[in-house]
Order: structure tokens, then C-alpha cells, then sequence
């Protein structure tokens, strides 16, 4: 499977991934994460139904809070 993830090329030797599956192979271990598949926002209570497929864009975004 190939796609794109976060503007970067990366291939997988599977077909399929669930969000969850992509960020563990990824190794994105920060708590507070957005997710957006082909533009589309993902809930977090869906990254474990959520598909990524073959030609996806996938963008993974690490939130930062401060003040």
C-alpha cells in the first residue's frame, strides 16, 4: 500500500490499515493527536474503525498547548 503521510510518500506491506494500526507502525506516541484522511477529520473513537487505504492522504498533526 502506498499513500501519502504528512506530504511524504510511505509505503506498507499491507493492503489496509486502521488509524490506530498506521500510528502504532509510525511510532506517534503523543497523546494529543488530529488525524485527517484525504482532507476528512477523524474522531478519535473512530481511529480503531477508520481505514487507511491504498492512495490516501493522510496527515497527522501533534497538538501543542502552552501559554
Amino acid at each position: 500500500m502506498d499513500i501519502i503521510l504528512n506530504n511524504r510518500n510511505e509505503s506498507f506491506d499491507t493492503d489496509q490499515l486502521t488509524i490506530n494500526e498506521l500510528l502504532a507502525v509510525k511510532n506517534f506516541t503523543f497523546k494529543m493527536l488530529v488525524v485527517k484522511v484525504n482532507g476528512e477529520l477523524v474522531r478519535r473513537r473512530d481511529f480503531d474503525s477508520s481505514i487507511v487505504k491504498n492512495g490516501d492522504d493522510v496527515m497527522v498533526l501533534h497538538l501543542i498547548t502552552g501559554g
